[in-house]
């Protein structure tokens, strides 16, 4: 079947993926195999549908605002290696986590202030103000070379505070581990809601300035010249990527490789206007984060691997496989 004809159904097909792999991370925990439909055990239900069905359902969301992401950062810089963590979200992330651990225990007061703004606002807030100190340094928008050299300071920096607060506090070592590696275990209803309405969201502002990232593929003289307002254009996708990227990364931690890859993913099965690529970038990062998180649940069952490592050992070796077998596909846009 050739690419052109698959080409209509493959959103749907993605979709079906998704169900299937929905259907499976009902079925497998720290039990091991149990299928969900044959459950009448109350208490199993109540882990089906209190646990394992939010920690699948929040899996998928948190990989599509990854894909999505990643896909608006490789379109906006014209960068096939860029990742939604370029301008500084994961140290900002980190550094929020890593304050927010530390102030426990310090005083009352500034315990019940940490536990009142929670591990989840700590990694929003860190991540959103991150991105702001890069558009600060980088004066605006407005030169890409300028907001990508910026956005490496400034994770650069922060990652090095972080380690700093860490070497400091080395009871928060373990946390800041489990959040430096990433984690669905605790995705409950409401980050799943939260997560949903911000993919919603970002989805639509993406969409909306599709047709200016092809434009833009072709040059920033070229997109001005077609009459793309750049500056507005990139303002709104890098509040969508900060969006998407902070929520994805409050409610799991930091993720690999995900939001990198989805979208060669979808490259690779032929020519894409970005218009479908950030309608099936989502569809295959979700997927592809499901099922990292099932295979961390069950390779090495009752325990858990830490799902940033599986999907950092199957990125690596996918981006691995693809420069030597297509060596072009990584260069950047011209």
């Amino acid at each position: 079947m050739s690419q052109r004809n698959i080409a209509p159904a493959l959103p749907w097909l993605l979709l079906l993926l998704g169900l299937g792999l929905l259907g499976l991370g009902l079925a497998i925990g720290s039990t091991g195999w149990s299928p969900w439909f044959e459950q009448a055990d109350p208490a199993m239900r109540q882990i089906l549908w209190d646990i394992r069905a939010p920690r699948s359902i929040g899996a998928w969301l948190a990989g599509a605002l990854l894909a999505l992401a990643g896909a608006i950062a490789q379109g906006l810089f014209r960068n096939p290696l860029a990742d939604p963590y370029l301008l500084g979200c994961s140290a900002g992330a980190t550094l929020g986590v890593a304050l927010l651990l530390a102030m426990i225990g310090m005083s009352p007061a500034a315990t019940a202030l940490a536990l009142r703004i929670g591990m989840t606002g700590a990694a929003f807030a860190g991540a959103t103000l991150a991105v702001l100190l890069t558009l600060l340094l980088a004066r605006g928008a407005e030169q890409s070379i300028r907001l990508l050299l910026a956005g490496v300071v400034v994770g650069m920096v922060l990652g090095s505070a972080s380690s700093l607060i860490t070497l400091m506090s080395p009871d928060i070592m373990r946390a800041m581990l489990s959040f430096m590696l990433g984690s669905t275990g605790f995705v409950g209803w409401n980050a799943v809601l939260i997560m949903a309405v911000v993919f919603v969201l970002c989805l639509a502002v993406a969409l909306a300035c599709s047709r200016s990232l092809d434009a833009l593929s072709l040059g920033e003289a070229t997109a001005s010249s077609l009459g793309v307002r750049l500056k507005m254009v990139r303002l709104s996708l890098i509040a969508a990527l900060t969006l998407a990227t902070g929520a994805a990364v409050a409610q799991c931690g930091l993720i690999a490789f995900v939001g990198l890859v989805a979208p060669h993913l979808v490259r690779s099965w032929g020519p894409i206007t970005h218009r479908r690529l950030l309608l099936l970038a989502p569809l295959t990062g979700g997927a592809l984060l499901l099922a990292a998180d099932i295979l961390a649940r069950w390779v090495i069952s009752p325990q858990e691997l830490p799902v940033g490592v599986i999907t950092g050992l199957l990125g690596g070796g996918y981006l691995l496989w693809l420069m030597h077998r297509r060596p072009q596909s990584l260069r950047g846009h011209r």
